[in-house]
């Protein structure tokens, strides 16, 4: 067998790769393509209404502490507020201080969060009908696990 290749255990499909970071990707776009698709009914992506869900319920976050809490790079936070910006769902604007920029949900943005909501819940079902409701629970467990450990 090539040095490169796993042994074979039985418990797994033969073209299944050992790669963590390939598995959670293919994973994670499986995923998001669920969310994309709903949340397209409420005029946002997946990511966008988490952005606005964790605004909703932490209320105005310094960009720093907002990507922090998403586990993201601030400037792919950055872009991803730019439509949220312009379609008046988000304000960016001065922090605590001069050199922090904060960003804060608007009243639009918490009714669009609210109209979302409904087919962020439907994702949700579809992916757990798919998946099986436990084994979500114990993803999700594992997942917000590996953030802790390896963040």
């Amino acid at each position: 067998m090539p040095k490169h290749q796993a042994a074979d255990t039985g418990d797994a499909p033969a073209d299944m790769s050992p790669c963590n970071n390939l598995a959670l990707r293919q994973a994670a776009r499986h995923v998001s393509q669920i969310y994309d698709r709903h949340m397209a009914e409420a005029g946002l992506r997946g990511s966008q209404y988490s952005i606005l869900s964790k605004l909703g319920r932490l209320g105005a976050l310094p960009i720093g502490k907002l990507a922090d809490s998403m586990v993201i790079e601030r400037t792919a936070l950055g872009r991803a507020l730019g439509p949220l910006e312009r379609d008046k769902l988000v304000v960016v604007g001065p922090g605590s201080d001069g050199r922090t920029r904060s960003v804060k949900l608007t009243p639009a943005g918490g009714a669009r969060l609210k109209q979302a909501a409904v087919h962020w819940r439907k994702a949700q079902k579809e992916f757990e009908s798919q998946f099986g409701v436990d084994e979500s629970h114990s993803l999700r467990t594992t997942l917000h696990r590996v953030v802790q450990v390896v963040g």
